[in-house]
C-alpha cells in the first residue's frame, strides 16, 4: 500500500506530551503489523540539540547512527523498539542550512529564495522521507524507506509560534497533496478550574481554530486532562471543532506513562486513524507482551532506592537513566525510587548522610568542571562501603580518577578537560578529536563494538536473556557521546591495583568498561547503555545493577 503520514501538534501549553502521543501511535500501529517509522520536526534554528544545556531542552539523546536529538526520540525507542536515526530529527536549523548550502552551490540561480516555497517545500521532503540527505546505512539502523507503511511526524512547540509557521504551512500543503493519506492529530489541554469545579473547553476551542486559521482541519483530536472528561464534554469539543465524536479522545494523567497506549487503543485511536485513511480495522491486537509488563508493574510492591548523583537537578536532564531504572526495576518485580543528590552539594563530611540508606548509585554523565568533584567523593565512598554503583561516561570517568587518587596514590590525578596542566591525566582527549574546534556534532557519537571480557561481571550481565545485545557472546555495540577517554598507559597500574578494564574496543583499543570484580557491583562504562534500554528489551547491565541492588 502507500505509505500513509500522521501529522502530530500541539496547542494550548507545551509539554502537554505529544512525544507520548506519537510514540503510543506508533507502537499500536505496529502492533498491527504494519512497518513504523516515527520523525520529531523542532523549530529551534540550532542544527541539533547537542550544544543545549539540559535546563533548557532536557536530555540530549543519541541515535545509533550518532546524531544527537531531542529526548523524544528516546520516547520513541522505548515505545516501539524501532532504531531511530539521523532522518528522525529535524530541525529549524537544519532545514535552513540545507537550502543555504544548495543556494551557495549555484543549484537557485535567478531565483529568490524564500520561506515558501523554499523552505516549505524542503521540509516537506523531509516529512515524506525524500530529502536528497536522506540514507539508511542498514538494516541495524533503519527500516528500508520504500517498505514503511506509516510515517509519523511530530512538530515541536504549539499552535500559533512563529518559529513553527513554515512546518504547519508544510504539513497543509502535504494535507492537500496526499488526500486520504495523511491524517492530522491535534494534542490539547482541557483545564479544570477548581474555584468553578468545571472542566473548560475554549482554550481546545481557540487551538483548533487558529489550526484551522493556518488551513489545517484536524482529523483526530487528543484532549490532555487531569480529570476524567464526560461524554457530553466529548460531544461539545466535537461539534465545536467539526471533529467526529469517535475521534476525540481523552489523554488522562495515568499511573504510568506506559499506561497510554493500553488507554489509547482502548478507546480506538488506531482504529479511528485506520478509518479516516480508510484502511479496514480489523481485529485489535492483544499486545500481550505489553499488558504482562504493566501488570508486572502493578503487582510491584518491595522498593528499592538508588541514587543519582549528578548537576542536573531536573528529570528530563536524566530522563533515559531514570526509564532505564524503572523498567530494569519492573522486570525485576521491585519499585525503583529515584533520589536525586546533587553532586555540586556531596562532600565528605556529608557524603554518609546524603547516601545513607541508597541500595545503589548513579554516578550520571555530563560535561564540565561543575559537580566533579562531588561525583568523586560519591565513588569514593560507595567503593569503600561496598554500595552496587553504575558509572556512566563522565560517571565513568570519575570513578577512575578517584581509584587513581586514593588507590594508586596519585594525588593528583585528573582528567585533562578538567585539568589540562595534571600530570597524571588518567582521563585524556582521544588523539582524533585534538584537532577539532567546532563544538556541534563532533564527538564520537552513535553505536561503536564493544569486545567483553570472559568471566567479568559485565560479560555475565550481558548473557542475561535481556536487552537488544543480549545472546551476542562477547561482542556488544553500544552508543557513545563524548570527547575523552581512559588513558591506556595507566591500563597495567589499574588492572594490578584491581580495577580491572573488561570492554575494550577493537579498532581503537578504547577502555569501554572498567569494573572491580571483587566488590558486589561497581561497574563503569564509558558509553550510554540507557539509550538502548526499551519497554520490552530493558538493557541487561541495568538489569543486573537493580538484580544487585534489591538482593
Amino acid at each position: 500500500m502507500d505509505t500513509k503520514y500522521i501529522f502530530v501538534t500541539g496547542g494550548v501549553v507545551s509539554s502537554l506530551g505529544k512525544g507520548i502521543i506519537a510514540a503510543s501511535i506508533g507502537k499500536l500501529l505496529l502492533a498491527r503489523g504494519y512497518k513504523v517509522t516515527i520523525q520529531k520536526f523542532d523549530p529551534y534554528i540550532n542544527i541539533d540539540p547537542g550544544t543545549l544545556n539540559p535546563y533548557e531542552h532536557g536530555e540530549c539523546y543519541v541515535t545509533v547512527d550518532g546524531m544527537e536529538t531531542d529526548l523524544d526520540l528516546g520516547h520513541y525507542e522505548r515505545f516501539t523498539g524501532i532504531h531511530t536515526t539521523r532522518d528522525n530529527s529535524i530541525t529549524t536549523g537544519r532545514i535552513y542550512k540545507t537550502v543555504i548550502d544548495r543556494e551557495r552551490h549555484g543549484d537557485y540561480l535567478g531565483k529568490t529564495i524564500q520561506v515558501v516555497p523554499h523552505i516549505t517545500d524542503e521540509i516537506k521532503r523531509r516529512m515524506l522521507r525524500q530529502s536528497e540527505e536522506l540514507r539508511v546505512k542498514s538494516e541495524e539502523f533503519a527500516t528500508a524507506e520504500e517498505d514503511l507503511d506509516f510515517v509519523i511526524t511530530e512538530v515541536g512547540g504549539t499552535i500559533g509560534d512563529i518559529e513553527s509557521a513554515p512546518f504547519m504551512e508544510a504539513i497543509r500543503q502535504l494535507r492537500w497533496q496526499l488526500g486520504r493519506n495523511a491524517v492530522c492529530v491535534h494534542l490539547t489541554y482541557v483545564p479544570y478550574l477548581k474555584a468553578a469545579d468545571e472542566l473548560k473547553t475554549k482554550p481546545t476551542q481557540h487551538s483548533v481554530k487558529e489550526l484551522q486559521g493556518m488551513g489545517i482541519q484536524p482529523d483526530i483530536l487528543v484532549l490532555r486532562t487531569e480529570r476524567h472528561l464526560s461524554d457530553s464534554i466529548r460531544l461539545k469539543v466535537a461539534s465545536f471543532c467539526n471533529v467526529d465524536l469517535e475521534c476525540v479522545v481523552q489523554s488522562e494523567d495515568m499511573p504510568s506513562i506506559y499506561e497510554v497506549p493500553v488507554s489509547m487503543q482502548r478507546q480506538g485511536l488506531d482504529a479511528a486513524i485506520l478509518r479516516k485513511i480508510g484502511i479496514p480495522v480489523g481485529e485489535t491486537p492483544a499486545m500481550k507482551a505489553w499488558h504482562d509488563f504493566l501488570e508486572k508493574q502493578r503487582n510491584a510492591k518491595r522498593e528499592v532506592h538508588v541514587a543519582l548523583v549528578g548537576k542536573y537537578d531536573l528529570q528530563d536532564a536524566y530522563k533515559s537513566i531514570r526509564e532505564s531504572l524503572n523498567l530494569a526495576g519492573i522486570y525485576n518485580d521491585v519499585k525503583t525510587r529515584i533520589h536525586f543528590v546533587n553532586s555540586e552539594e556531596l562532600t565528605t563530611e556529608n557524603v554518609d548522610t546524603q547516601l545513607k540508606g541508597m541500595a545503589g548509585v548513579v554516578i550520571c554523565p555530563g560535561f564540565g568542571q561543575r559537580g566533579i568533584e562531588g561525583k568523586i567523593v560519591a565513588a569514593e565512598y560507595t567503593r569503600t562501603h561496598d554500595i552496587p554503583t553504575f558509572g556512566i561516561c563522565l560517571g565513568m570517568q570519575m570513578m577512575v580518577i578517584e581509584f587513581a587518587r586514593n588507590v594508586l596514590g596519585y594525588k593528583d590525578a585528573n582528567s585533562s578537560e578538567m585539568d589540562e596542566r595534571t600530570p597524571n591525566n588518567v582521563i585524556d582527549m582521544m588523539e582524533e578529536q585534538k584537532s577539532i574546534t567546532e563544538m556541534g556534532g563532533t564527538m564520537r557519537l552513535g553505536a561503536y563494538e564493544c569486545e567483553l571480557k570472559e568471566g567479568s561481571k559485565a560479560w555475565k550481565a550481558y548473557r542475561e536473556p535481556c536487552g537488544e545485545n543480549a545472546g551476542h557472546g562477547k561482542t556488544i555495540h553500544e552508543r557513545h557521546r563524548h570527547r575523552y577517554e581512559f588513558n591506556n598507559r595507566y591500563k597495567e597500574e589499574y588492572e594490578a591495583a584491581g580495577m580491572k578494564c573488561v570492554g575494550i574496543n577493537p579498532a581503537a583499543n578504547l577502555v569501554e568498561i572498567v569494573e572491580i570484580p571483587e566488590k558486589r557491583w561497581y561497574i563503569g562504562t564509558q558509553f550510554h547503555p540507557e539509550y538502548s534500554s526499551t519497554v520490552l528489551h530493558p538493557h541487561p547491565l541495568f538489569m543486573d545493577f537493580i538484580k544487585v541492588c534489591s538482593e
